[in-house]
């Protein structure tokens, strides 16, 4: 009985299918086969249905189709036929049906929208594509619009509406700053689906003026920005609370139609203070938990991937600590058509039946039309094969006419499908694609698949036959596959063979041969076997295989189904695996697998590792000294030693050492020759000749070093010549007048015989003479005398000894003795840099003059006097060392305005050349150091007397002194700073007019023409009445008030800060009303009925102190004064201006206009030194910081 059944895709030959379909007749996906036989048109590439195109750029339609014949291609736009031959811009491209619209050369994209679509068509039908519809981008324009700032107050929400021209597609919104930083989002801040800025409340560091709107057009890659928008928000204390309010969507429900297989957004913002939170969930039913999503701090609910199931109503829940706010959005999925059953391409026979099945789904349900060859159906040619039922074409007792594509269109008002898919009727004698004579090879008792790939139109039968005059193949012993594979289910050796495969059909037979060859299995005859093993012990596991003699077998072993360890320790062999030194860690099962090309097996075997038996504690110990040495192999350069090792002591040996001894040269001194490693008892060793040799081998182990072994017999190498020179040739002159030539001697085992002696050879480089040479020994220098001074040589020295010469030694260049410079630097100029550098330039030497190598120079310095005291000193000479062959150095260090000489001297490895002449400069002033000291004598009620003395290094001529001091009150801080100038030739001073029992701090310093140098201070009190007199207080530094009469408990000065205090609130009241009003705040009214007696210059009829200097460079540490010190304002002050009147932006205005902010005087500069203290605020003063 035969029997059938379908192969496996796993089995040797996998049927494939034309155009990945399962029709009536299998056609395989031979290339071969598929070029010979005829097939309708197939769209395999066409553009997307909506297709978007950058109107700056060429447009391209794709169309691309396959056929038998190659098909030709037309196209339609907007219904009607599209002659591409009538507009130039248009090409089609050569065998294809893409077209190219040239945009870049002309032509415009708005000309050419609408809707496009392609055929395919040769002479067994015609396939078409989707409606295309070409659209261009857009990306215009904001429309201008004036936007008016947003004035909103603190705990308040406010939408900023972004509103983006209407784009193709529809842009991507953002908000930024002018820095192009993206504005920060939260809870409270977050961007809408719509590209809305909702603020669920503002706060106070919302305020800016540029709140930017962006859309970006990805399709054109440009971006648009709408104009800034400012927002400020103003402050109501106490801010009040409130419950959610839903800013989007409004009212307390809303529907929303998503399409199936969509993203669904859906999307909840609420206002209130504090800041609502988010919550969704899905009446009577849960969110898709692997499909949902939150975004945008949870105010948006995406689920991906919608279905039918998905419809239903979504509630959004918006709670804070005030109550709660919620609405419902009700869902509801439609869906565009799509597939349940797409039709498939039939190839057919003459005569049979078959079926085109069309099916989709959607919601509403999409209705199903058809076509053939692109008409629809209604009107196309008729067939009397073809009946249409519905969504089914039914087609019996089909022709070769028959053959067409017919279009299946499935569509709602969501959208459509349209789905080509021919019926290829083809009439073709039966064709064996399986290759002839292919040889198959099966190992014994296993299945056996013989191929017979065929195709034919009827569909062929297939037999089989069994040697060249077989008879067909019956029974059960065989299966016979649809595929036509021939199944032998146990092959065995009698199956060998020639089998044929016999294809025919009405239209013809054709017939293929096959070998078959059954091989003996593999197998392993002896297995490894279970082994229990002591720790450090050795173990073996054996692995004998039986295979056939035609196949060559791979064994692998494993462990633990792994990989062998990468360990030296595991030994592969033939038929086995041994493991030494076996440790804890090798535990486990060891695998042998036996593979070749037709089978595998494999067996297993399992090792434990137990530990040793106790044993006696082991000794470890250094080895004992090899024995028993011996020469063999005696060559004139080798020799070969072998030795007996001495005992390990429980610590093998790890490497041998041996060593020699050189009777004849270095009796008694034992050298290293070599070593070898601790397994391997012969070495082969390299001779030196002319050395009386004997050896002896020290064991070395963990532990250490064995005693060296008893020496080997001696064995005396015969003498040769020299295998080497002297090493380290140097010449170097130690007169001007002498080379002396040094070299590194050999050591006595170098010399290779007797008689060792040196040819000592030179002559003048670049000068044509010939070699001088002497011949020394026992010496490792020689002198030649009467040479020029400073000239190069050629120098070689080579051994020699009564065998010989070594040979031809290399050249060394050295030189003759060095003599001193001969000639100074020429040109030597200074350049003055400031005060305290200069720049020295010189000409270099000619070499020829330097006799030597050059070192550098060096430059001699020294001060010669100061300009400023015309007083000569000891003249102590620095000395600078620029190396090599530079020109130029600077002199560092200089003291101003003095006068200095310097000269110039080459250097080279003999000394110093001659100095250039003296070379005077001077350098400028400087600034002068502080006045040496600052005395405060003879205090009075209202006078002090000061005296100093000048700087110690005045750098130049003095040209004044400046003095600046202040008083101190008690709460330590300054007061006015008064400046005078005084003449240079002034020592002290008396100051008058002061106030009476009060500190003053004093800051002095000299000025030159240059500027002013560092100050010094000092402190001093006034006495408080005549009848005792205090010494001033002085002290240097920081300024603090010294122990002195307290005012603060003076009546008067009570009273005084009482009237003070008063005139402090009735001014704040005053004010604090005005402000409540809302009215103008006059600056300058203020300003005249308040003026600071603080910058009131001094009266004439008051008393002066000394010349008066309000310099800009040295202003007080004042920061109340707002006007100049004589009183008068600049005609640029107006009277209505608050740039002096604030620092930065604390000025702000009144929604009215009226100046609320701080107003002050401008910073002025400080003292040289600094000051922590500053001006004791005025009333004035003291009310601005009030308002």
């Amino acid at each position: 009985m035969m029997k059938k059944k379908s192969i496996p895709a796993s089995k040797p030959f996998l049927i494939l299918f034309l155009c990945q379909i399962i029709s009536a007749l299998d056609v395989p996906l031979d290339s071969k086969l598929l070029e010979e036989l005829s097939q309708p048109p197939t769209i395999t590439h066409q553009s997307p249905k909506d297709y978007i195109v950058d109107p700056r750029e060429n447009i391209v339609i794709q169309c691309e189709a396959k056929g038998k014949p190659p098909p030709s291609f037309s196209w339609t736009r907007n219904g009607t036929h599209f002659d591409i031959d009538k507009d130039a811009q248009v090409t089609m491209k050569p065998n294809s049906g893409t077209l190219v619209i040239n945009i870049m050369n002309g032509g415009k994209a708005e000309a050419y929208e609408g809707v496009y679509q392609c055929t395919a068509r040769n002479e067994r039908g015609a396939a078409i594509s989707n409606n295309i519809v070409i659209r261009p981008s857009r990306s215009p324009l904001w429309t201008k619009e004036k936007l008016e700032p947003h004035h909103v107050r603190e705990g308040d929400s406010l939408v900023l509406h972004c509103r983006p021209p209407v784009g193709l597609p529809p842009p991507i919104i953002f908000w930024m700053d002018n820095a192009f930083q993206r504005l920060p989002q939260s809870e409270r801040v977050s961007q809408g689906l719509n590209g809305d800025l909702y603020f669920s409340n503002v706060q106070p560091e919302d305020t800016r003026e540029d709140y930017i709107c962006y859309a970006r057009f990805n399709h054109t890659q440009t971006i648009q920005q709408k104009q800034p928008i400012s927002v400020k928000v103003f402050s109501t204390k106490p801010v009040t609370e409130r419950q959610p309010v839903l800013l989007t969507p409004t009212g307390s429900t809303s529907t929303k139609v998503e399409l199936r297989g969509n993203v669904l957004l859906l999307e909840c913002i609420a206002a209130g203070l504090p800041t609502p939170v988010i919550r969704w969930i899905k009446e009577g039913g849960e969110l898709p938990s692997n499909r949902t999503f939150f975004e945008n701090f949870k105010k948006t609910l995406k689920i991906i991937d919608v279905s039918e199931a998905d419809s239903g109503n979504y509630k959004c829940i918006a709670r804070n600590t005030l109550g709660s706010v919620h609405h419902v959005i009700s869902v509801t999925v439609k869906a565009a058509p799509y597939w349940i059953t797409a039709p498939r391409n039939l190839v057919l026979s003459p005569g049979e039946d078959g079926t085109l099945i069309c099916r989709a789904n959607g919601n509403p349900k999409p209705s199903i039309s058809w076509l053939a060859n692109g008409v629809p159906i209604a009107i196309a040619p008729e067939d009397p094969s073809r009946k249409v039922d519905g969504d089914t074409i039914i087609f019996s007792h089909v022709q070769e006419r028959s053959s067409a594509v017919y279009q299946c269109n499935a569509s709602n008002e969501y959208g459509y499908l349209l789905a080509n898919a021919f019926v290829n009727v083809l009439a073709e004698p039966p064709r064996i694609l399986t290759p002839a004579n292919k040889l198959y090879q099966v190992i014994a008792d296993s299945p056996a698949l013989l191929d017979c790939a065929y195709f034919g139109s009827p569909k062929p039968e297939i037999e089989w036959f069994k040697g060249v005059k077989g008879s067909i193949l019956r029974g059960n012993e065989y299966v016979f596959h649809d595929n036509g594979t021939l199944e032998i289910p146990v092959a065995q050796k009698d199956s060998t063979g020639t089998y044929t495969c016999v294809a025919r059909n009405e239209l013809g037979k054709i017939q293929n041969e096959v070998h078959l060859e059954i091989k003996d299995p593999t197998m392993i005859i002896k297995q490894p076997e279970y082994k229990v093993v002591q720790r450090y012990g050795q173990v073996s596991f054996e692995c004998i295989i039986k295979h056939d003699s035609t196949l060559l077998p791979t064994v692998i072993w494993l462990k633990d189904n792994d990989e062998l360890p990468d360990d030296e320790r595991f030994l592969v062999g033939k038929d086995n695996l041994t493991i030494m030194n076996v440790t804890d860690k090798d535990d486990g099962t060891y695998t042998c697998i036996v593979n070749t090309t037709l089978d595998s097996v494999s067996a297993s075997a399992v090792l434990t590792v137990v530990a040793a038996p106790p044993t006696p504690a082991i000794i470890y110990a250094r080895p004992n000294p090899p024995f028993d040495l011996e020469l063999t192999g005696q060559l004139e350069r080798s020799i070969e030693l072998s030795w007996i090792p001495g005992d390990e002591n429980n610590s093998p040996i790890t490497h041998f050492v041996i060593e020699y001894e050189d009777g004849l040269h270095e009796p008694g001194v034992w050298h290293y020759q070599t070593e070898v490693p601790g397994t391997q008892t012969t070495v082969q060793l390299k001779l030196s000749p002319y050395v009386n040799y004997s050896f002896r081998v020290v064991a070395v182990n963990k532990i250490g070093r064995s005693q060296p072994s008893e020496p080997s017999e001696q064995y005396l190498t015969k003498s040769a010549s020299p295998d080497e020179n002297p090493a380290n040739v140097q010449g170097i002159g130690s007169e001007p007048d002498n080379l002396v030539i040094t070299w590194e001697s050999l050591k006595g085992f170098q010399s290779n015989g007797p008689g060792l002696q040196y040819k000592v050879s030179w002559r003048q480089k670049d000068v044509d003479d010939e070699w001088t040479s002497v011949i020394v020994a026992n010496v490792s220098k020689y002198i030649v005398s009467g040479t020029p001074t400073f000239v190069p040589y050629e120098i070689k020295v080579q051994a020699l000894n009564d065998l010989g010469y070594a040979p031809e030694p290399s050249e060394v260049i050295g030189h003759s003795g060095e003599d001193l410079p001969m000639v100074a630097p020429g040109n030597v100029q200074v350049h003055v840099i400031n005060s305290t550098l200069a720049k020295v330039h010189w000409d270099p030497v000619p070499l020829k003059t330097v006799r030597g190598h050059l070192q550098g120079y060096k430059v001699y310095y020294w001060k010669v006097q100061s300009l400023s005291r015309r007083s000569r000193r000891h003249v102590e000479k620095k000395i600078l060392t620029f190396r090599g062959n530079k020109t130029f150095g600077m002199l560092p260090g200089l003291e101003p305005y003095s006068s200095y000489k310097l000269n110039v001297r080459v250097v080279n490895g003999k000394g110093e050349g001659p100095a250039s002449p003296d070379k005077v400069f001077k350098t400028p002033e400087g600034v002068p150091s502080s006045p040496s000291y600052l005395k405060i004598t003879n205090p009075t009620l209202d006078s002090l007397t000061l005296e100093w003395g000048s700087p110690t290094h005045p750098n130049g001529v003095l040209t004044s002194y400046i003095l600046k001091f202040q008083p101190i009150n008690n709460t330590h801080e300054l007061g006015p700073l008064v400046e005078i100038r005084i003449p240079a030739n002034e020592s002290s001073l008396i100051l008058k007019n002061l106030n009476y029992s009060t500190r003053y701090k004093f800051y002095f310093n000299a000025q030159t023409s240059v500027g002013s140098g560092s100050q010094i201070t000092e402190e001093a009190v006034t006495i408080m009445d005549e009848a005792g007199i205090l010494h001033p207080a002085v002290v240097a530094g920081k300024a603090m008030a010294s122990r002195q009469v307290d005012i603060a408990t003076q009546g008067w000065f009570i009273g005084l800060m009482c009237a003070v205090a008063l005139l402090i609130l009735i001014l704040l009241i005053v004010c604090f009303i005005r402000r409540n009003k809302g009215g103008k705040y006059p600056v300058k009214e203020k300003e005249d009925a308040h003026a600071d007696p603080e910058i009131q210059p001094m009266k004439e009829d008051d008393g002066t102190f000394g010349e008066y200097s309000d310099a800009e460079d040295h202003k007080p540490l004042k920061k109340g004064s707002r006007t100049p010190s004589d009183r008068t304002v600049k005609k640029e002050d107006s009277d209505d201006s608050l740039v002096d009147y604030g620092e930065g932006v604390n000025g702000q205005f009144n929604e009215d206009g009226s100046f609320i902010g701080q107003y002050s005087g401008k910073k002025e500069k400080e003292p040289a030194e600094g000051n922590e203290s500053s001006e004791a605020p005025s009333p004035v003063n003291a009310m601005n910081s009030f308002v």
